[in-house]
């Protein structure tokens, strides 16, 4: 192997947890101590700890085990170091300078950055701050730009699945229409995969505003065929026509005053509607948690490997992406506060539709 101008690098995990980030973290240390004898400086807690100094270095014996692992053994927070930054009381630093400050200290060649959107996209910013930058792709709802996949996605549709498959056998049972409401916030691809795998009647997903007729409606068309129960996955992000309509500052107070989650609502809605008895599961962090799936420990392994050759390249200021199955560097500014959402006539979708799956449009 090749000699390279980095030596040390720092490493962190911010936003929520997914499965893989421990692959990813083994990923990229493996490679740069075997191959390139380089010193990894491990960061807790995300940006938090970049900001406060929270560092140490990190051996060969701290990556055994932990490709399977879930969680992260850095930490993580959702500390967004750009967002309304105020100075630290002792050192008056602004939490960008207290940053370079740790960077310099520290020795730092470079940094990588495993987080989703928000997370790169203050790498993004950093890297405008001079600083050199790798990022990798990580979240659950595979909603960043310019890759096919991000790892953790995998391993959640897999979760999210398997609880729609045990839930069918309640809903057929006891005559029942089951709602699951699934993570998804922005963008419903973990809501569409897993409502197809799981063989769901209708899908309620952000870029599909719902109207809570057509729901019934399909709901009723199969209690006419005989078919005395139904399966509703709900993405959290999900929203009505009515709320589609609004500007995102009030759609956001609104979400913020509701007292439960959007699958009750919609089972109220549909209850009111059909008079049918509906009942809610929501599977929250049960879809973060866990031991990541093969696909994901591999794709995670890859984005890492690939991370260390763009840093040994002096590739910086680029995220690790897969693209037709081939891994290529984005630049970061191009992912930066941008969110992949699917388009009304995506394959999967156009497909759902063919088998007779509602959107609830």
């Amino acid at each position: 192997m090749k000699s390279c101008d980095v030596k040390t690098i720092g490493i962190l995990t911010s936003g929520g947890d997914a499965p893989g980030l421990n692959a990813a973290i083994r990923g990229v240390c493996r490679t740069a101590m075997l191959n390139y004898g380089i010193k990894i400086i491990g960061i807790h807690n995300g940006y938090r700890g970049l900001v406060n100094g929270d560092m140490e270095e990190l051996h060969a014996s701290d990556f055994s085990g932990i490709l399977t692992r879930g969680g992260t053994i850095l930490g993580t927070s959702r500390d967004k170091p750009f967002k309304n930054p105020q100075p630290d009381e002792q050192t008056g630093l602004l939490p960008v300078d207290a940053i370079k400050a740790n960077y310099k200290k520290w020795g730092l060649d470079a940094l990588v950055t495993l987080g989703g959107n928000g997370t790169n996209t203050t790498a993004a910013r950093l890297a405008e701050e001079g600083l050199n930058v790798v990022g990798l792709p990580k979240t659950i709802d595979n909603d960043i730009v310019k890759t096919d996949v991000t790892f953790g996605f995998h391993t959640a549709l897999d979760v999210a699945a398997e609880a729609i498959d045990r839930i069918h056998t309640t809903a057929h049972s006891h005559s029942r229409c089951m709602i699951i409401e699934v993570m998804g916030h922005k963008a419903g691809w973990l809501g569409l995969y897993s409502g197809i795998a799981g063989g769901g009647d209708v899908i309620l997903i952000p870029e599909i505003p719902y109207n809570i007729d057509s729901v019934a409606q399909k709901v009723m068309e199969r209690r006419d065929a005989g078919k005395q129960f139904s399966i509703i996955i709900v993405a959290e992000g999900a929203k009505s026509r009515e709320e589609a309509l609004l500007d995102k500052k009030e759609f956001k107070r609104r979400r913020a005053a509701m007292s439960y989650s959007i699958a009750y609502r919609v089972a109220h809605e549909l209850e009111s509607t059909t008079k049918l008895e509906s009942r809610v599961t929501v599977l929250g962090y049960l879809q973060r948690g866990g031991t990541p799936s093969p696909y994901d420990r591999i794709l995670a392994t890859q984005y890492g490997v690939a991370a260390t050759e763009f840093l040994v390249r002096g590739e910086f200021g680029k995220l690790v992406a897969m693209q037709q199955g081939k891994i290529i560097g984005v630049p970061l500014k191009d992912i930066a506060g941008k969110v992949k959402n699917i388009e009304p006539d995506d394959p999967m979708i156009v497909g759902a539709r063919a088998l007779g799956t509602g959107f609830g449009d």
